[in-house]
């Protein structure tokens, strides 16, 4: 079987491939409208999607320097950095986003799930996700929420537990 053949996931540079193609019309229009937010958002989720996450973050860069307020655009270039390793910058760029809606709640969740996963800080993870609960009493995914705050509080009294040892 070849590597086109159905059932065979394509490789990282099949993607690219991919992604490069689609993103040719929107990077023609880009030529003549360099800085709309808009257009630079839509080639950024080209990338996200073919999981070219460094050539994403380059375009949700680009679309948040015209448009710093959009927290959806801020959600994808933090989720591009986490990916490409820059905790920190996630983490940065989510904070950023606090400060235009303290209250978002894509935006907590995802602080939380840095700073449990990225940063191994579970108590900071918590805060996170209790502040969603808090301020979204009824939020959709509520039971997920309560599950994950289980989870992290479980894991710090097993790392307390082992540190006792």
């Amino acid at each position: 079987m070849n590597g086109s053949m159905a059932g065979n996931m394509p490789s990282l540079e099949d993607m690219r491939h991919m992604a490069d193609k689609k993103a040719e019309p929107l990077l023609a229009k880009l030529k003549g409208d360099p800085k709309n937010a808009q257009l630079l958002n839509q080639v950024g989720l080209v990338y996200k999607s073919a999981h070219q996450f460094q050539e994403a973050a380059k375009y949700f860069d680009e679309s948040l320097q015209a448009d710093p307020k959009n927290i959806g655009v801020r959600a994808d270039y933090a989720t591009c950095l986490y990916f490409t390793g820059d905790i920190d910058g996630a983490l940065a760029q989510l904070n950023k986003s606090l400060t235009y809606d303290p209250k978002h709640a894509g935006t907590l969740m995802n602080i939380g799930i840095i700073k449990w996963k990225g940063k191994n800080d579970a108590n900071g993870a918590i805060e996170a996700w209790e502040k969603v609960l808090k301020y979204h009493p009824d939020f959709p995914q509520r039971e997920l929420v309560e599950q994950m705050i289980a989870q992290a509080k479980e894991s710090v009294k097993t790392a307390g537990a082992g540190q006792k040892g």
